[in-house]
C-alpha cells in the first residue's frame, strides 16, 4: 500500500465519516474495527498517521500504542477518546500518543488535527537529511534542566527525565522563548501546528503531564509558569521563581 492513513475504529460509522473526510487529504484511507489485525497492519505497513480508537476488540488502542513505541514505529497517533475517559487519555499520551481528540468529534477538527500531525512529520523529514550531514549541536537549559536538542533528550543532572514526543516539543518551544508570555492559543498553534479556540484544554493536559515529570512540585510550578488570565511563561535557564500573575485578558 503506498503512504496511507490507517483508521482503527470499531465503530462502523465513526470509521466511515473519518475515512470520508480524512480522504480529502490526498491519501488513501484504510479501515480496521479490530485491534490485534490494526496492529499487524501498523508494523507491516507503517501508515503515514495512525488514527486509534481506544476501547477495541482483540487489543485496545493504549496496547497497540505501546507496541508501536516498543519497536519505536515512528507513526504519529492520533486518539479517538471517550470524553469522559480522562485516564486513558493521559495513559496514551504517556505511552507515545502525539494528540487526542474526544468524541463526539467535529470532522472539521479531526482533519484540522491529522493535518497538523502529517505538516509536522514531513518536517522532521525533510529535515533528516540535513542532520545526516550535519547533526545540529544545540543544547538548551530551563530551570536547571539540560536539553540535547540533537537526541531529544533532557536531564536533571544525572537523571535522564522520558518524555513523550509532545512533551519535548512543548519543553524545547518554552526554552527556546525563556521569558515570553504565551497563550494557550498560541501554543496551540506554535507546537500543535492548529490553533482552534475551544480546544486549549489540548495545551492544559500536556502541560500537567509534563509537570509532573520536570518540577520538583508541580503544585508550585517554577519551570513552566502560569500567567493568570494569560498562558504561560517559560523560566529563564537560571531562574526560579513563583507563578506570575497578570490581569486577565
Amino acid at each position: 500500500m503506498e503512504r496511507h492513513i490507517l483508521v482503527i475504529e470499531d465503530n462502523p460509522d465513526i470509521a466511515r465519516l473519518a475515512a470520508l473526510h480524512l480522504s480529502t487529504l490526498g491519501l488513501q484511507v484504510q479501515t480496521l474495527a479490530d485491534g490485534r489485525a490494526g496492529l499487524q497492519a501498523a508494523l507491516a505497513q507503517p501508515p503515514a498517521l495512525l488514527v486509534l480508537d481506544l476501547t477495541l476488540p482483540g487489543l485496545d488502542g493504549l496496547e497497540i500504542c505501546r507496541e508501536l513505541r516498543r519497536q519505536r514505529a515512528h507513526v504519529p497517533i492520533l486518539m479517538l477518546t471517550a470524553r469522559s475517559s480522562e485516564l486513558d487519555r493521559v495513559l496514551g499520551l504517556e505511552l507515545g500518543a502525539d494528540d487526542y481528540l474526544a468524541k463526539p468529534f467535529s470532522v472539521l477538527e479531526l482533519v484540522a488535527r491529522a493535518k497538523a500531525l502529517l505538516r509536522r512529520m514531513a518536517s522532521l523529514q525533510a529535515a533528516a537529511p540535513a542532520a545526516v550531514v550535519q547533526p545540529p549541536e544545540e543544547r538548551l537549559a530551563i530551570g536547571g534542566l539540560q536539553i540535547d536538542v540533537a537526541r531529544r533528550e533532557v536531564r536533571a543532572g544525572e537523571r535522564t527525565i522520558e518524555l513523550t514526543a509532545k512533551e519535548f516539543d512543548l519543553l524545547l518551544h518554552f526554552a527556546r522563548s525563556p521569558g515570553r508570555v504565551m497563550t494557550r492559543l498560541q501554543l496551540l498553534q506554535q507546537v500543535w501546528g492548529y490553533g482552534h479556540s475551544g480546544y486549549e484544554h489540548t495545551v492544559n493536559t500536556h502541560i500537567n503531564r509534563l509537570r509532573a515529570k520536570i518540577e520538583a512540585d508541580p503544585n508550585q510550578p517554577e519551570i513552566i509558569q502560569t500567567v493568570w488570565g494569560v498562558g504561560y511563561r517559560g523560566c529563564d535557564a537560571r531562574e526560579r521563581g513563583a507563578p506570575l500573575r497578570a490581569a486577565a485578558a
